[in-house]
Parts: structure tokens; C-alpha cells; sequence
């Protein structure tokens, strides 16, 4: 009997060292508590997308608080709301963030694009990307097996006909889709603004594109020199558009052979 009361006392008085060693140790490496980062936090949509370029909210909420950035305007899915919101806890100035969604540059679908095989394997545009450029004739196109549809948080994607959809009005800019696409071929387009869009990404020459995909840019020249604001440029045999300079006017759309250039006005609800 007596040993067994000396065992729980030797085990009573354990654990009370083990205690107080534990309450001392989280006294000593207790990481201090960064409020104002808390608040921001809170007021952050998180999606950890990474659009404000840091790692995620948490990140973007650790710069402002620690004064790394004074800039309240970089979370695209939060909004204005949220600049707003973000200058009143850290007295700063409430940024204005410009409304932009998402588009993707290809016209690709089922009718237009020629196949060259039938893949068979994990419904990944990444994965089926690695044989031979995809399964449409044209490498740079759309593989159309969703990737960008699983990256998206906020349901704005579909895929229609074999090729990815984005809905302006469900687009947080997060940017997720962007990083997503292994082919390049979705961009941010600002809203609210009408402007001109080339639906292709093909670099191949004309010849090769047209036997590749019906809509595909052929290279010809005429929107370059039918734009009169100098928007219209041509890199590797396929036309792209300078939306800073483009004013909307049409003019490239007009003359455009395949019709690979649309006139595009994501305006809000």
C-alpha cells in the first residue's frame, strides 16, 4: 500500500513539474498577437488567391499591418467594399480598385477546331497537354477538360462545346483561372469598358491555321492597319490588342477575315 501511494505522489509531483515547465515555456515563446493584422484579416474575402501579390490574405494582411505596403486596393475579389473597410482600420486611403473579369482568348470549340487524336487518360488540360500538344490540331488552344473550372472558387466557369466559358458576372478577378490554364489563354479584361478582344492565341502561319481551327488569327495585317489608334499589333504571326490603347471602336472586328477579333463589353449588372 505504501508503494503504491509513494508511485502517485513521485507521478502527482511529475506532472506538476511538467505543468509549470509548460505555462513557463508558453510565457517565453508566446509569438505576439498582431491585432490590426486580425482586423484586416477579417475584412479580407479569403480566397488566398495571391491577385494582391503576396501569399494569400494572410500575407497581404501581415504587409499592410507591418507597413510593408500602403496600397488598400490590391484584393480584386474583395472590391472596393473591402479598400474601403482596410483604410478605415489602418488610416490609410482607400484605394479604387477597377472592376476586371476574366476572358478567354479562344475560339476553339468542338465545330471550329480539327482533332488529331482521342485521348483517353485523366481529364486534366495540364496532364493531356504533355501528349502532343493536346487533342486538337491546335496546340495553343483550349483543351477544354476544365482545369480553370476547378481553380475558379466562384462557379463563373463552364465548359461549352469543348471549350472553357467565363461568366463576367460571377468573376472575383481572382486570377486563380489565369494561373491555371497551361496554354495562356485567359486574361483580365476590364469591365465596363468596350473593348477589342483577339479569341486567338495561335503563333502558327496562316496557312497552318486555317487547316488547325476555322477561327483561328491568320496573321493578315488588315486590323493593324485598320486601327487608327495604333492597338492592334502583331506578334508571331497572330494579332493582339493593347487594351490601354484600344478605344473600342470596332474597326479591327469589321475587317477581320475569320472573324477571330470580337468587340467586347463586360458590362456589369
Amino acid at each position: 500500500m505504501e508503494s503504491i501511494l509513494i508511485a502517485v505522489v513521485i507521478v502527482a509531483v511529475i506532472g506538476l513539474i511538467a505543468g509549470l515547465g509548460l505555462s513557463i515555456a508558453s510565457k517565453v515563446f508566446a509569438v505576439p498577437v498582431d491585432e490590426k493584422a486580425e482586423q484586416i484579416r477579417e475584412c479580407l474575402p479569403g480566397a488566398n488567391c495571391g491577385a494582391c501579390g503576396f501569399s494569400g490574405c494572410d500575407g497581404y494582411a501581415a504587409a499592410l499591418s507591418k507597413g510593408e505596403t500602403t496600397d488598400t486596393a490590391l484584393c480584386a475579389p474583395g472590391g472596393n467594399d473591402v479598400a474601403k473597410a482596410i483604410g478605415e482600420i489602418t488610416g490609410l486611403a482607400a484605394g479604387e480598385i477597377k472592376p476586371m473579369a476574366a476572358v478567354v482568348l479562344c475560339q476553339g470549340h468542338n465545330i471550329n477546331a480539327a482533332t488529331k487524336l482521342e485521348y483517353q487518360g485523366v481529364q486534366s488540360c495540364r496532364m493531356a497537354s504533355q501528349i502532343f500538344g493536346g487533342p486538337k490540331e491546335c496546340i495553343y488552344g483550349c483543351v477544354g477538360f476544365g482545369d480553370c473550372v476547378e481553380a475558379c472558387q466562384y462557379d463563373a466557369i463552364s465548359i461549352c462545346d469543348g471549350i472553357a466559358r467565363i461568366n463576367p458576372y460571377m468573376c472575383k478577378a481572382c486570377k486563380m483561372c489565369v494561373k491555371t490554364c497551361p496554354k495562356g489563354l485567359i486574361e483580365m479584361m476590364p469591365l465596363e469598358e468596350t473593348k477589342a478582344a483577339v479569341l486567338c492565341k495561335n503563333h502558327d502561319k496562316g496557312a497552318v491555321t486555317r487547316k488547325e481551327c476555322t477561327a483561328g488569327c491568320i496573321g493578315c495585317m488588315k486590323c493593324v492597319k485598320a486601327c487608327e489608334a495604333g492597338a492592334v499589333t502583331i506578334d508571331r504571326f497572330c494579332a493582339k490588342v493593347d487594351y490601354e490603347k484600344c478605344t473600342g471602336c470596332g474597326a479591327c472586328h469589321e475587317v477581320c477575315p475569320v472573324g477571330a477579333i470580337d468587340v467586347i463589353s463586360l458590362v456589369t449588372k
